[in-house]
């Protein structure tokens, strides 16, 4: 068989079946860009490559992946960070104009370009820890134009570096100013105005809502949802983060990839994911930064085998974190996940939770040729560790 690149001498953690896979004396091999081995060096067919790579014991997990990320916006919310230490309330941060609307209004001042370059080193950020997919999502422009220009932004980063962008259009993320007081209107110029255009265009992967108290109604993120379907694309959505507002279960009805966030997350809606495949995508990274301290149902996820995923969250207000290494430990300390579901959660379960199960997500013939080479003792150092990065080498594409 002939190939590109052999890698030898492995440790992998295929991540396929229910646990790490482990294969102690393995080696990878990549003809265009694909995976066409991935297994015990003994038992793998005649190689001929035109490189072969020793990884001197090196461990090899597939390419990271942060399935739900806010990388592209205008903008610092530090300030709003200090007002909070020094007593000040959301209310009146939001009253000095701080809160979504002051990344919102800095967006939209913002060009394309400068969008991408601001989000570059967020984005190197995790590309340095192994990751080679990441979702990013719009939601701070709130008007058709400046959707769009996120969007567009968000796929140019995937041209500036070596890594695999999955867009997601979140239109129904918060209520601009110029629709307060009218809630349906905004999410009537979302379904009927913005998410065609921006299907048209091809600019989103998926669509997503903010389905809350403080952000949308369970009826509007239908019409949401029902439009999406209309265009031909997936859904999925932040739900139960501060209160039930039954979202998870009304995104199961509707096939959704994941539903996020998930602190009050009731049986039913477990239930209903279960049945659906709809992933639970964790977010340890706001769940520590507004000191939230009801845990999602982790257990029962666990018992109703519906999949974990765990994901940064990068976010300028309330997960300004760009470490999936940092998410992952978090998600065991914070959460007590196991270290396999830690790293489940970042390969195979956000493949999943990005609609790329086929393509990404473990080490098997025929997926991409994503690679993360660690110079670490055992995977449990990938979670263990705070504030330290392993990477030996990074694989994107079989490069």
């Amino acid at each position: 068989m002939r190939c590109e690149t052999i890698w030898k001498g492995a440790r992998l953690a295929t991540m396929t079946g229910d646990g790490l896979g482990i294969v102690e004396d393995g080696l990878v091999a990549v003809a265009d860009g694909d995976i066409v081995y991935a297994g015990p060096a003994a038992e793998a067919p005649q190689l001929d490559a035109r490189e072969t790579i020793a990884c001197d014991g090196r461990w090899i997990t597939p390419g990271l992946i942060d399935c739900h990320t806010h990388l592209v916006h205008a903008g610092n919310r530090a300030r709003e960070f200090e007002m909070r230490l020094e007593g000040a309330t959301y209310e009146e941060i939001a009253r000095a104009g701080g809160g979504i609307v002051s990344t919102m209004q800095a967006t939209r001042a913002a060009s394309e370009d400068e969008l991408v370059a601001s989000a570059l080193p967020r984005l190197d950020a995790l590309i340095a820890e192994g990751v080679t997919t990441v979702e990013i999502k719009s939601g701070y422009g709130l008007d058709t134009e400046s959707e769009i220009c996120m969007l567009r932004a968000a796929r140019r980063l995937g041209e500036e570096r070596a890594v695999r962008v999955a867009t997601t259009f979140l239109g129904a993320h918060a209520l601009p100013p110029e629709y307060a007081g009218d809630a349906d209107a905004y999410i009537a110029e979302v379904a009927d105005t913005m998410l065609p255009e921006i299907a048209r265009l091809g600019l989103a992967d998926a669509v997503d809502a903010f389905c809350e108290n403080i952000g949308f109604t369970a009826a509007q993120t239908e019409r949401v949802f029902a439009a999406a379907k209309a265009a031909g694309l997936p859904v999925k959505l932040h739900a139960e983060q501060l209160s039930n507002q039954h979202g998870a279960a009304l995104a199961a009805r509707y096939g959704a990839l994941s539903a996020d966030h998930l602190e009050h997350l009731d049986d039913a809606g477990i239930a209903a994911m279960a049945e659906a495949g709809t992933v639970a995508t964790l977010l340890p990274g706001a769940y520590y930064f507004v000191r939230e301290t009801k845990l999602p149902p982790v257990e029962a996820l666990r018992a109703a085998s519906v999949p974990i995923a765990l994901a940064t969250d990068c976010n300028p207000g309330t997960s300004p974190l760009t470490s999936l290494l940092l998410a992952m430990n978090m998600g065991a300390t914070l959460f007590r996940l196991t270290v396999t579901e830690c790293l489940a959660g970042v390969t195979r379960n956000a493949a999943q939770a990005l609609g790329l199960a086929d393509q990404i997500g473990t080490l098997e013939a025929g997926k991409r040729c994503d690679l993360a080479i660690w110079d670490i003792e055992s995977p449990a150092d990938l979670v263990y560790r705070m504030g330290f990065n392993p990477l030996h080498a990074r694989i994107w594409s079989g490069r």
